[in-house]
């Protein structure tokens, strides 16, 4: 599946694609409700202290992250494109408000699918160098992003009736 968004540089860019058998709608949700963000968020034992939600462009994206020995990671960014059920785009390149961040990161595109019942999932993390993108491989991107998409499965399952 080719983005719609961008054109996938592998140079650059660090892709995710999976098909999960829950429906985009309660992918959307876990996606853009705090309450349920929270909870799968970041590979477990880490936590989400804390996180806001203004879903819009120009919005603020914004989490912390506990890790185990209790060290607080705080992410702060903007959503730059909000379409609901099919894309959603964040960055902390900007701020709220579309104000320049000083230490830019990368930029996430998340693109869901209709499958069925499922939902093809596609995460891209979008970097500006090389060594950004590589950096953030060696933090663990793969097995990071792909872990906590199964939280967010197992999540979303649980919440059903």
């Amino acid at each position: 599946m080719t983005s719609s968004v961008i054109k996938i540089d592998p140079a650059l860019d660090l892709v995710l694609e999976r098909e999960i058998d829950v429906p985009v709608d309660l992918v959307w949700k876990a996606w853009t409700t705090p309450a349920h963000l929270k909870e799968w968020f970041v590979p477990k034992p880490w936590t989400v202290t804390a996180c806001e939600i203004d879903l819009r462009p120009g919005g603020r994206f914004s989490t912390t992250m506990r890790s185990p020995e209790g060290q607080e990671f705080p992410n702060e960014g903007c959503y730059l494109e909000v379409v609901p059920n099919e894309r959603l785009v964040f960055t902390d390149t900007l701020l709220p408000g579309f104000r320049p961040a000083p230490e830019p990161f990368f930029t996430a595109v998340l693109e869901l699918t209709r499958q069925g019942e499922g939902t093809r999932y596609k995460a891209i993390a979008i970097h500006g160098n090389q060594d950004t993108r590589k950096k953030h491989e060696e933090m663990g991107f793969h097995d990071g992003w792909s872990t906590v998409v199964d939280q967010m499965v197992e999540h979303i399952k649980a919440q059903r009736p």
